[in-house]
Order: structure tokens, then C-alpha cells, then sequence
């Protein structure tokens, strides 16, 4: 990589984008491209549509959020849909407060982090282009100057919507540097960028005795009241408080409920009527989406106080609560690490997984369905069938606990116990039983659990244990099996032509010797037992399969045995029960012969070659899965 040339592209594709111009420029641009004038509501959902919306099961999924929230899809939906979509179409929700609320490390850090930097590289592409009066402290929109009177006529031949009036200080350039002549007032293209302070504002709460309103709204300049004569006059103002340097764009508000009232007390008008007060002025326009994000309990003290009923109102509340998919849980565990200093160090495959089932378990809450335990319904939440329940019970559950997420382990502590088990000694690698061994250790040290709830996630180790264990085994047995996929295919191809001739009351012909015989009720049993059918649904099942199999090829697709997600179960189940033995006795022998060692040598191979196992983790894997085949 040269990274000279990367800086100097940078440059000069910086350099590209630049624009100055007079406003008459401007309005030329303008009529060719009228979306130059979006709102910074319309301006963050144009940037999030922009980055792909696919359609999945009726929900719609947004590419913006995928790389860095995981498992969120609901609440980002609802997010998307009901705020950000509403309030770009000029809905009354955007004259409301967006506060993301939810449990700690939940993501709504994130979010807001995802949608800042989106809108710094937004503004650099043409679809989001912003433009500014040259000069102005606000970088407000050019529109402004023109007069209201006239707003109706450009607005009707533009096809634009004029809102809000000229800051103080563009007023007093326009008449003194200007004279009142609006078309030569020069306007330029900026970039939005938290670190230069344009289109993006953050405030984060201190102590209330030392934090200033004008840390918001700005402040008197008092080194240029003699040159001015008043406080009155917009030269002797400063205009940077992070109200002002968030307009056209985002204004960050964290921790929002832990502010001091009269903070607040700002976001009333500025929420309903797109103004706010500062210093001896009239209300300064300002056009910025305000995102807040605050905890559960704090949300509830202060919807509690009768005081803060005004502000209340002005707010559009989103629950973010923790994700409750497992395999989106471990995506998460896998970008915290990434982002550390301890990627050398090997995670064995399933140990992240078992770190994932543990968190989840702690955040589900029972079902009310007959026979739906955790375990169930954490597969069903995963995507995984569940036998016995279909689609509308996965539904019906989802909305029998409205705060289901909102409480239970969460992300942050997982990470710091995986670190824990990382940097206890000098590994080459940690796998499944150490991570959760770790979770196990940091519970007495857990500031914020009962006696009651340890004893409950103990509870949940052990379940995360026992269903590692069955991982374990079926990737040893997966990998004695050789040419796995070979095996699988003679036998599924054999029982769909017995289950073919059963329900067609047909005979079927041996392959060798070409006689009629009797579908092979035997062989059919043998697999369909694997996955508990029973002897009065075998028929229902078998039936099903075909049904299934004539679907596929009416739309002229392959039926194999990965197209029916209980069926392959079975298949490898039924594999590994054949092989059940040989694995027992070559990876439990602590003298094995020639014909033992290179079978186990094999094994090894194919688990780092296929499964991402190392040497060593795989050796490991084989002795674990050993001891418990021994058991």
C-alpha cells in the first residue's frame, strides 16, 4: 500500500469537491438539482436509504447499520421507519426529540457513532452535497436570504420549502458587507465533520455548577464589546456553541436525561418551532436532527417528575434493547476482538458461540407456550425449527414480552471476561471451556447482580456447557467421517427412494441384483429416530419430504439433503451414531497404534484445514470429546 498516494488522492479528491460561488450560482444549482435543499432530516435517511434497502420475511433490512449492528433489526426498522423516513417527508415527528433508550452496551452509542461518520462521508458524495452561506458560523442554508415575502414564488418554481431566517451574524454581513444585494453573497460547499465542527454538535453532561448554557447556545465575545459597543451586536457573539455548529446537521445529546433542567429547557422551542435562544437576540433558526440516548432507569425517573411533562411530549422514545440472536451475538464478541491488541492469540471455533448462548439465556424471559423452554426459543429466536412449533409461535412469542432484551448480561462484560481468560498466561490458544469458565469467575465479582440471578446464570453455564459439548462431538464425529458429504448423499438418496416407494405403495429394485423388494422400514426408522419421529408421525413426515421434493422440482430446483433442515439433521446424525465407536476407541486411547495414529492424524488435519481449528486447539478437542464419549 502507498500510503503517500492514498493521503495525496485524499487531497485532491478534497480539493475537487470544494465550491465557492454567488448565491445566483447557487439558485442555478438549485434548479437543476432542487434535493440540494433537503432538510438534514431528509439529508440522514437519503444517506441511509443510499446505502440499500433488501427486503427480508415482509422486514426490511438497511445495509447502512450491517457491518457494526448486529441482531438490532426490529429495533432499527422501527427506527428508520417511524422516525427518520417520517421526519424526512416534513411529518410531525421530526419536530420531536429522537431519544434511544436501552440497556448499557446495547448499541445506542453506536448508533449514533454509525450515523455520524455516515453523514461525513454523505456530504462528500453528490446525492449529499451541503451548501452554505460563505463565512456564516452556523454554515446555514443560502435559502435564508432570501425574503419571506417573495418565499412563495421560489418556492413554487423550485419546487423547495424555505424554512427559518438568517443568523444574526449573516443579517448585519449581508447589510454591511453586502449592501442588502443577496445574489452576490457568496456561498460554498462544505463537508461535514465532527472534528472541524461542521454539521455535527455533541454534549456530554459535567457538573452542574461549572457547565455553561453557553456550551450550547455560544457566548459573548468580551475582547470585542469596546470595538462593538454591545452585546447586543452579532460581531461581538460568539456563535459555537453546539447547538449553533450542529445545523444541517446532527446535534448528539448523551446522557441526555442526566442534564441539568435548564439545558433542556433550550430543546423546547428548538424541537417544535426549529429556533432557540442565545445570548440578546431574536430565536435563531437552526435545522438539525437532535439524538439523545440515555438508560431505562434514568428514562423512568424522569418521565416520573411532573416538571419535565413539556419536554416529554417533544420526544419520539426507541427502545433499543439487547440483541437476542445468538449466532449475531457472536458477531458481535468477534468485532470487539478485532478491534483489540490480542488477535494473536487463536479462539478455538464454538467458544464465542458458548459465550453467546450463556448472554442470551440471561436476557430471555420464559414462554407461556406449553413445553417452550429457554432453550427452544433461544433456537427459534436464532432461525433454527424447533419441532412442533411453526412461524406464528416464533411471532406469538416475540410479542409476549414487550421489554424482553432490556435486562440480562450485558456485551461489555462478556468482552472483559473473554479478555480475562486471554491474557491469563501466555497461550497460543483459549477455547469454549475457558471462556466460560471466566464468565463463571467474574460473577462473584459482578457489582450489579442478586444472589438469586448468580445462581440463574450458573444455571445458564451449565446449559452453554452442555450444548458446547454436543458442538464438540458433532464436529469430531463430522471430521472422522471420510468424504462426509459423499456418505450423506448415498444415504439421503437411499431413503428418499424407500420413502418414495412407501408412500406410492410401490416395491423398489435392489441396485445389484435387480430384485423387487419391500421399502426398507428399517433403514427409514434408523434415521427418522434420530430426530425423535415417532412411530405414528413417520408417515406425516415421510409425506412431507415428498411434498417438499415435488415443490422443488416444479420450480426447477435440486432437492438435496441440505434443502430440508430436520432431514439433514438426521442423515448426519445417523452418521455419526454408525461412527460412534470407532471415535470413542481412536480418541480415547493414550497408545494408539499405527492405523489409530493416522486416523486421529487425518482428523486433525481436516479440522484445521476445514473447521479453523489449530494444531494444538484440535488436539485438545480430541481429548475433550474423548473423555466425554467415555462417560
Amino acid at each position: 500500500m502507498n500510503l503517500f498516494k492514498k493521503i495525496a488522492d485524499y487531497r485532491t479528491e478534497t480539493e475537487r469537491l470544494a465550491w465557492t460561488g454567488t448565491f445566483a450560482e447557487y439558485i442555478q444549482k438549485l434548479r437543476e438539482n432542487p434535493r440540494l435543499a433537503m432538510t438534514a432530516h431528509a439529508r440522514v435517511y437519503e444517506m441511509i436509504a443510499s446505502q440499500g434497502i433488501v427486503e427480508e420475511n415482509g422486514r426490511r433490512k438497511y445495509n447502512f447499520f450491517e457491518k457494526e449492528i448486529f441482531g438490532l433489526d426490529l429495533a432499527i426498522e422501527k427506527l428508520v421507519e417511524e422516525y427518520f423516513h417520517s421526519a424526512a417527508r416534513r411529518l410531525d415527528v421530526r419536530k420531536r426529540i429522537l431519544l434511544l433508550m436501552g440497556p448499557v452496551s446495547g448499541g445506542k452509542s453506536t448508533i449514533v457513532t454509525i450515523l455520524k461518520r455516515g453523514l461525513e462521508q454523505f456530504s462528500r458524495t453528490d446525492n449529499g452535497a451541503v451548501f452554505a452561506i460563505k463565512g456564516c458560523p452556523m454554515h446555514e442554508e443560502p435559502l435564508h436570504l432570501i425574503p419571506i415575502e417573495l418565499r412563495p414564488d421560489v418556492e413554487q418554481e423550485f419546487g423547495v420549502k424555505i424554512e427559518g431566517n438568517l443568523c444574526p451574524s449573516c443579517q448585519i454581513r449581508l447589510r454591511e458587507e453586502y449592501n442588502g444585494r443577496i445574489e452576490e453573497v457568496l456561498v460554498e460547499r462544505v463537508l461535514i465533520s465532527e472534528d472541524n465542527r461542521v454539521g455535527i454538535g455533541t454534549f456530554s453532561p459535567s457538573d452542574p455548577k461549572s457547565q455553561d448554557i453557553a456550551d450550547l447556545t455560544g457566548s459573548i465575545d468580551f475582547s470585542t464589546i469596546t470595538q462593538y459597543g454591545s452585546e447586543s451586536d452579532p460581531r461581538a457573539y460568539r456563535f459555537d456553541g453546539e447547538l449553533n455548529k450542529a445545523n444541517r446537521g446532527l446535534m448528539e445529546f448523551q446522557e441526555m436525561l442526566k442534564c441539568d433542567e435548564k439545558f433542556l429547557w433550550n430543546l423546547l422551542s428548538l424541537t417544535q418551532e426549529g429556533n432557540f435562544k442565545a445570548g440578546r437576540f431574536a430565536l435563531i433558526s437552526a435545522d438539525e436532527l437532535i439524538i439523545a440516548h440515555t438508560n431505562e432507569s434514568e428514562y423512568k425517573s424522569f418521565i416520573a417528575n411532573k416538571k419535565n411533562e413539556a419536554l416529554q411530549s417533544r420526544m419520539i422514545v426507541m427502545p433499543i434493547p439487547y440483541n437476542l440472536k445468538v449466532s449475531q451475538e457472536e458477531k458481535i464478541y468477534e468485532k470487539l476482538i478485532r478491534q483489540s491488541d490480542m488477535k494473536h492469540v487463536h479462539i478455538a471455533p464454538h467458544s464465542l458461540r458458548a459465550a453467546a448462548i450463556f448472554s442470551i439465556l440471561t436476557r430471555l424471559k420464559e414462554s407461556k407456550k406449553q413445553g417452550m423452554d429457554l432453550v427452544k426459543k433461544m433456537r427459534m429466536y436464532d432461525g433454527e425449527e424447533v419441532e412442533g412449533y411453526k412461524e406464528a409461535d416464533l411471532k406469538e412469542m416475540q410479542n409476549e414480552y414487550l421489554e424482553e432484551g432490556m435486562t440480562g448480561i450485558d456485551p461489555r462484560y462478556v468482552i472483559n471476561r473473554i479478555s480475562s481468560a486471554l491474557i491469563r498466561q501466555d497461550l497460543e490458544f483459549i477455547n469454549a471451556l475457558d471462556v466460560l469458565r471466566a464468565l463463571k469467575d467474574g460473577l462473584d465479582q459482578h457489582p450489579s447482580i442478586t444472589k438469586e440471578e448468580r445462581e440463574r446464570y450458573l444455571n445458564f453455564i451449565s446449559i452453554a456447557r452442555k450444548e458446547y459439548d454436543e458442538l464438540a462431538k458433532k464436529e469430531v464425529q463430522k471430521a472422522f467421517v471420510y468424504s462426509f458429504d459423499e456418505s450423506a448423499k448415498t444415504l439421503f438418496n437411499n431413503y428418499l427412494d424407500n420413502i418414495e416407494a412407501y408412500c406410492n405403495w410401490q416395491k423398489i429394485k435392489d441396485p445389484l441384483t435387480g430384485e423387487e423388494m419391500d421399502p426398507d422400514e428399517r433403514l427409514m426408522r434408523s434415521i427418522e429416530e434420530q430426530i425423535g419421529i415417532s412411530e405414528n408421525a413417520k408417515k406425516a413426515f415421510r409425506e412431507e419430504i415428498l411434498i417438499r421434493m415435488s415443490s422443488y422440482s416444479r420450480k426447477n430446483k435440486r432437492f438435496d439433503y441440505s434443502s430440508h433442515e430436520r432431514l439433514r439433521e438426521a442423515i448426519e446424525k445417523k452418521l455419526f451414531t454408525d461412527l460412534k465407536d470407532i471415535v470413542k476407541i481412536t480418541t480415547s486411547t493414550k497408545t494408539p497404534d499405527e492405523n489409530q495414529l493416522k486416523r486421529i492424524n487425518e482428523v486433525i488435519k481436516r479440522l484445521v484445514e476445514e473447521h479453523g481449528y489449530t494444531t494444538a486447539s484440535a488436539n485438545e478437542l480430541l481429548r475433550y470429546v474423548g473423555s466425554l464419549l467415555n462417560r
